[in-house]
């Protein structure tokens, strides 16, 4: 079945009513919970005063996003103004320098918010990789880097290295983390880049300004080296029709979903409810669905607004970076649910499109995906959560590999072939609606708890069947086919289908007595007396060569 498989308006129409309606449903009970529960004891802790006029308290369980877009608002704020301030003058007057003044700026601020003693740690491990590095072999490289991402994970090594950060303040683990996870990805994308290189070597500088390039350094996005030095080393600086009013667009979508998201955490209290087990077992079926996919999509929120940003900095220094990750809602195959797109093209560039191939070979895909999971549990950190998501990951990414191999073979190529291709499509909605729900369950095991994500599953396959496991869904086949009918149209807008050639427009027959046809050769003319063609007469061109031969 191709992506380009449409079907009836007004079966589309009925999947995106009965879509609307179940999200305001399962919206409307969380509210009704937040509203009821406002003043529990166990919510007393995250849930603090809001909105004093309105008399709403606020959400206040993820502390990243507090902390982001309160505490430190103005610092990042500050520290990406003068990054944007001192880039845009070195571009204007020497864009051929504008590489140093990025890293000399990012080295600066890394100084002022984390210490001279830190830096001094990042630059270890750079001289370190780097060394590596001139051997040219790609094995070294890696087994060098993630050896040294495993002294970040385990004792003694993480403490005796986080004391060389200075200061106490609330973000400080998480930009330790973060900044020494960040470098070593780099770093090793440099060694292996470096690697491929086959004239000389590059220069220690240039993995200077790659890794201490301000906007990537703390968050990511990852871009790998290879695309960072051509596009950073640009000396000709132009900007497409329309792309400074995108950027600004962009940046006024950002503004507007840290509102909205604001707005929500006076009235759902989706983090909070679910630390609540003894809540949580009394609530609807609706609530506890609807609780599990608000979670996701607030992540997914949080992660676009912060890589959005990021990315509109960069766009501003002509640089191209990584997309956001693509939106939970949308995701329905394993192959798709990647967080953070910077990660996941280093980790298909370097292990799992290296060792995968073509990802035609089941055994192949097999190693490729253990090897990719491998190194994701050792940046994320060992942990009875991150390896029961990892492995369930895991085997989603390689059963949907071994079901499109088998249902490649006879007889079930013949019987999709002599089905419709709108039959297609539902039929295989059917299969993308069990897969949503266990990319649902998987994400949630690893943002929440194994507890929440245990009860969300019991609710929706054992307790609540068969009426809450079949409504259910029905609903998320609609949204498979809203999302499918979306990709639908980005397809025929990307590869619209070709126009037909218009028919030949057949010449009337003139009205005048029989013609006169004279055909001349070297030596003979004949003249002869033909009549007047008619509309079904008309012969086709005759090729003079040939009619010269008879």
């Amino acid at each position: 079945m191709g992506i380009k498989a449409a079907l009836p308006k007004y079966e589309l129409y009925f999947y995106n009513t009965v879509l609307c309606l179940a999200m305001f449903w399962a919206t409307s009970w969380i509210v009704e919970v937040s509203s009821s529960n406002v003043n529990r004891k166990a919510f007393k802790s995250s849930v603090k005063p809001g909105w004093y006029y309105f008399g709403r308290k606020m959400d206040t369980a993820d502390f990243e996003w507090v902390m982001w877009f309160s505490t430190f608002r103005d610092h990042i704020l500050f520290a990406l103004t003068g990054h944007v301030l001192f880039g845009k003058i070195c571009s204007m007057l020497a864009p051929q320098h504008r590489s140093l003044v990025y890293m000399t700026y990012g080295l600066l601020a890394v100084w002022t918010s984390m210490g001279w003693t830190y830096v001094s740690l990042l630059l270890s491990h750079c001289i370190l990789l780097y060394s590596i590095s001139l051997v040219k072999l790609r094995w070294l490289c890696f087994v060098t880097g993630l050896v040294t991402l495993v002294t970040f994970r385990c004792e003694p090594f993480v403490s005796w290295q986080s004391g060389f950060v200075e200061g106490d303040f609330d973000l400080r683990h998480v930009l330790f983390y973060g900044g020494c996870g960040f470098t070593i990805l780099r770093c090793m994308s440099f060694a292996l880049e470096n690697c491929e290189k086959t004239d000389g070597n590059y220069s220690f500088l240039e993995l200077l300004k790659y890794n201490f390039y301000l906007p990537f350094f703390y968050f990511g996005p990852i871009m790998t080296f290879d695309k960072f030095y051509v596009q950073v080393n640009q000396s000709t600086l132009t900007r497409k029709e329309g792309e400074m009013w995108n950027i600004s667009l962009q940046g006024l979508v950002h503004l507007g979903a840290i509102l909205v998201v604001d707005t929500l955490f006076h009235f759902m209290y989706i983090l909070t409810i679910p630390s609540d087990m003894k809540l949580l077992k009394h609530l609807s079926d609706w609530a506890l669905v609807g609780l599990a996919y608000s979670n996701l999509v607030y992540d997914w929120v949080k992660a676009a607004v912060m890589f959005g940003v990021i990315n509109t900095v960069s766009r501003l220094d002509h640089l191209d970076p990584p997309k956001p990750p693509k939106c939970i809602t949308t995701l329905y195959v394993f192959a798709e649910t990647h967080f953070d797109r910077g990660i996941n093209e280093w980790l298909c560039k370097y292990v799992y499109d290296h060792l995968g191939g073509k990802h035609h070979n089941v055994l192949d895909e097999l190693v490729a995906t253990l090897c990719t999971f491998g190194i994701t549990i050792l940046w994320l950190g060992p942990c009875q959560v991150v390896l029961i998501w990892a492995f369930f990951n895991c085997f989603g990414l390689n059963f949907e590999l071994w079901t499109a191999t088998l249902f490649s073979m006879e007889p079930f190529a013949s019987f999709e072939v002599a089905m419709s291709e709108g039959m297609s499509r539902r039929i295989r909605a059917v299969f993308n609606t069990f897969n949503f729900w266990t990319i649902v369950l998987y994400n949630v095991l690893a943002l929440n708890s194994l507890d929440f994500a245990w009860l969300v599953a019991k609710r929706l396959f054992i307790k609540g069947f068969p009426i809450t496991t079949v409504v259910v869904m029905f609903v998320t086949y609609c949204l498979i086919q809203v999302i499918k009918e979306m990709e639908r149209s980005q397809a025929l807008i990307d590869d619209p289908d070709p126009i037909p050639p218009p028919a030949p427009v057949v010449p009337p027959p003139p009205a005048t007595a029989p013609a006169t046809v004279t055909t001349t050769t070297a030596t003979v003319t004949t003249t002869t007396t033909a009549a007047p063609p008619t509309a079904a007469a008309v012969q086709p061109v005759v090729d003079p060569s040939k009619e010269k031969a008879e």
